[in-house]
C-alpha cells in the first residue's frame, strides 16, 4: 500500500481493479479545507487519460514496476518487435500502444520498456534523438534570425516544425515528449 504523499511520475497504481500510469500530480494545500493532490492518470490498457482528486493520506495500491533496455527491431504494421538486450527475447508489441513513440524510433535504437507486474506496458525514448531531415523547403541565406518555422519530414517519417535555416541532409536534435525542434546536432 501506498499513500498519496508517494505519489509521482510514471507511478503505476491499481485503482478500481485497472491499472494508471500517473502522468502529472500537484500536491494542493488550499488555504481553507484539507490537502489533496490532483493527478492525471493514463490506463495501461486502453491508453486513456482522466483526471482525478486524492484526499491527503488516502491509501492507494502501487504496482511493481520494472524498466529494461531493449533495441528496436521492425515495424510489421500490426506489431512493432524489441529484443530484450540481456537475455535477447524478442517481444512483440502493438503498434497502438507505442503510436507516439514510433515517429521517433529508428531500427536499432535503444529504448526502455516498462513491464508491470511481467506484462510490457509503454516505451520510454530518450528527452531527445539526433534525425536526419529528409525532406523541406530549401533554406535562404539570411533567413537564420527570424522565428519563422517552415514543416520538416525526418528520417523516420516524423513532421516536426524546424527554422528557415535547416536543409535536406542536416541533422537534428528533436524533443520527443514535445515533438519540437531543438537545435542542429
Amino acid at each position: 500500500m501506498a499513500s498519496t504523499a508517494d505519489i509521482k511520475n510514471g507511478v503505476v497504481l491499481n485503482i478500481d481493479g485497472q491499472l494508471w500510469s500517473v502522468v502529472e500530480f500537484q500536491h494542493v494545500k488550499p488555504g481553507k479545507g484539507g490537502a489533496f493532490v490532483r493527478t492525471k492518470l493514463k490506463a495501461i490498457d486502453s491508453g486513456g487519460v482522466v483526471d482525478k482528486t486524492f484526499r491527503a493520506g488516502e491509501k492507494l495500491t502501487r504496482i511493481r514496476t520494472e524498466v529494461k533496455s531493449v533495441n528496436y527491431l521492425y515495424n510489421d504494421g500490426q506489431d512493432i518487435h524489441v529484443m530484450d538486450a540481456e537475455t535477447f527475447d524478442q517481444i512483440p508489441l502493438p503498434v497502438g500502444m507505442v503510436a507516439e513513440e514510433l515517429p521517433f524510433m529508428r531500427e536499432n535504437d535503444t529504448v526502455q520498456l516498462m513491464t508491470v507486474d511481467g506484462k510490457p506496458s509503454s516505451l520510454q525514448l530518450p528527452a531527445a534523438v539526433e534525425l536526419a531531415v529528409t525532406d523541406t523547403e530549401p533554406g535562404v541565406k539570411g533567413d537564420t534570425v527570424s522565428n519563422v518555422t517552415k514543416p520538416a519530414t525526418l528520417e523516420t517519417g516524423a513532421v516536426v516544425q524546424v527554422p528557415l535555416f535547416v536543409n535536406v541532409g542536416d541533422v537534428i536534435r528533436v524533443d520527443t515528449r514535445e515533438a519540437r525542434y531543438i537545435a542542429r546536432a
